[in-house]
């Protein structure tokens, strides 16, 4: 059988490197195991076959807890197994005990983490269409919560649209009032982003004055128009922005230019582009 080259063990020395640093670009699933733990001789494997199947869309790294106990206590483990995720640099959620594969799937899918589709497999053909006018969306979505009021999906469907359309205080108590189920979906937590970087657009203000407010190099214009930009102008430009920001203001509002790249991120849907500035990040932030 061919290596899975999604599977690695991680020690305390490389930490830093191949799970922090490497999970700004692919999220890394952190599997705390022990060769006693008997649980662990069943997730284990069905860790390690997943992390196969979705083909690079996540790598997982094995801690031996016996032999990197400081990191164990990093992590606060007192049980075992436990998986933890790590996204942006972060820990983002985890899981203790030997769920089945399918609750693994999901809870995979929750942040947005699909199979990935071999390079010598293309994807299905699909007819191009023209994108969906914003106004007729928002109309669409307006009828279908009209129509189901109870339906919170169609609730979370009109709150992207509002979204789409710049209409971020009719959007907000629709996102607030989610179920717990519904709003660590993939889709709500883009949302939230997006809202997050609605609400920090100064208001009643062109991008080109934005952008020409910008070029004295204070931090608060280089962020607004970098807003500007990711949401109605070139998102590479207000990714390029927030770069110059994290280069040269970096603790600036506790580090308001990461977490504006990391919202950008999870809304802007090229992700050559993404996978691009995640990497300038990565190379500024270590």
């Amino acid at each position: 059988m061919a290596p899975n080259t999604h599977v690695f063990d991680v020690t305390e020395a490389a930490f830093e490197t191949e799970v922090l640093q490497a999970s700004l670009q692919t999220p890394i699933l952190l599997d705390f195991w022990a060769e006693w733990c008997g649980p662990c001789k069943s997730l284990g494997p069905a860790l390690e076959q997943l992390a196969a199947e979705f083909n690079g869309a996540f790598r997982l790294a094995k801690v031996d807890v016996e032999a990197n106990q400081q990191l164990a206590a990093m992590f606060g483990i007192q049980s075992i197994p436990t998986v933890v995720l790590v996204k942006d640099g972060q820990l983002a959620d985890g899981f203790a005990g030997a769920l089945p594969p399918a609750q693994v799937r999901e809870f995979l899918a929750k942040h947005d983490i699909e199979p990935t589709v071999p390079a010598d497999e293309p994807e299905p053909a699909t007819d191009s269409e023209p994108a969906a006018d914003p106004q007729e969306v928002l109309t669409a979505a307006r009828e279908a919560v009209t129509a189901e009021p109870a339906n919170d999906e169609r609730k979370l469907d009109l709150a992207i649209a509002l979204l789409m359309t710049g209409n971020a205080e009719e959007a907000r108590p629709l996102l607030t009032h989610l179920p717990a189920n519904l709003a660590t979906d993939a889709r709500a937590q883009r949302a939230q982003s997006h809202l997050v970087l609605l609400d920090s657009l100064p208001a009643n203000r062109s991008v080109a004055e934005l952008l020409n407010a910008a070029a004295n190099g204070e931090p608060q214009d280089l962020h607004a128009a970098a807003v500007a930009q990711l949401l109605h102008g070139e998102p590479e430009t207000g990714l390029e922005l927030l770069i110059d920001l994290l280069r040269t203001h970096r603790s600036y509002q506790d580090d308001l230019a990461r977490r504006t790249l990391i919202n950008a991120f999870r809304i802007l849907p090229d992700t050559e582009l993404v996978a691009r500035y995640r990497r300038k990040m990565s190379s500024l932030l270590f």
